[in-house]
C-alpha cells in the first residue's frame, strides 16, 4: 500500500466526520452542528444514554472482525482517535495491500455524508440497513459501507485496495458482515 493510498483513505475517513450531510442521491447541505463544536465522543468513559457507542472501541471491533486475516493491530485515526481506527495489510507479490478503516459516529444517520451519491445503493448487511458506496472520492479501488446503528447513529467501514473497485467492494462487504454482529443491536 502506498503512502498516497493510505493518505487518501485517511482523508476519506476524516471527510465523513465533517459538517456536511446528504441523502443518497441528494445534495450536500450544511449540518445543524454549530461551527467549532465537536462531534460526540465515543470515549469509554462516556455515559451518554443516546450514544449507542458508549464504552465501545472501534479498534477492538475492527481487530475482532479482521482476526486471523494477516492485518496488524488497528490504530486510532490521527484526525479523530475517539471515533475511528484503521489498519493496513501490506502488499504481497501481485496482491495489492489493503487499507481498512472503521469509524463509529453517534448522532449521524447512516445515509448522511455520502460523498458520491450516484455510486451509492441501499441494502442491508446481515439484515441491518446499510448504504454501499463505490469510489467514494472518485478513486478507483475504494468502497465503503455505512451501517445503521440506532438511535440515529452509524458505523462506517472503508476499504481501499489497489485500483480494482469491484475487488474492494467485495472485500468491504466481507469486512462489514464481520463488523455488523459486533455493533450495538438496533
Amino acid at each position: 500500500m502506498t503512502a498516497r493510498r493510505a493518505a487518501v483513505v485517511t482523508v476519506a475517513l476524516t471527510l465523513t466526520l465533517t459538517a456536511c450531510t446528504s441523502q443518497v442521491g441528494g445534495q450536500a447541505t450544511p449540518s445543524s452542528q454549530a461551527p467549532g463544536s465537536t462531534a460526540p465522543s465515543t470515549d469509554s468513559a462516556t455515559t451518554d444514554p443516546d450514544n449507542p457507542f458508549s464504552g465501545v472501541s472501534s479498534c477492538s471491533i475492527l481487530n475482532q472482525a479482521l482476526a486471523g486475516q494477516g492485518y496488524p493491530k488497528a490504530e486510532p485515526l490521527v484526525a479523530n482517535p475517539k471515533q475511528g481506527c484503521r489498519t493496513t495489510k501490506p502488499a504481497s507479490g501481485n496482491t495489492p495491500g489493503v487499507d481498512v478503516g472503521l469509524s463509529l459516529n453517534p448522532g449521524r444517520g447512516y445515509k448522511e455524508n455520502v460523498g458520491n451519491p450516484s455510486q451509492a445503493s441501499e441494502g442491508n448487511v446481515n439484515g441491518r440497513p446499510a448504504v454501499m458506496e463505490r469510489e467514494p472520492l472518485n478513486a478507483k479501488g475504494q468502497c465503503d459501507v455505512w451501517l445503521e446503528v440506532k438511535p440515529n447513529s452509524r458505523a462506517f467501514v472503508l476499504l481501499a485496495s489497489g485500483s480494482d473497485t469491484a475487488r474492494a467492494c467485495q472485500l468491504v462487504e466481507d469486512v462489514a458482515a464481520k463488523v455488523e454482529p459486533l455493533l450495538p443491536k438496533n
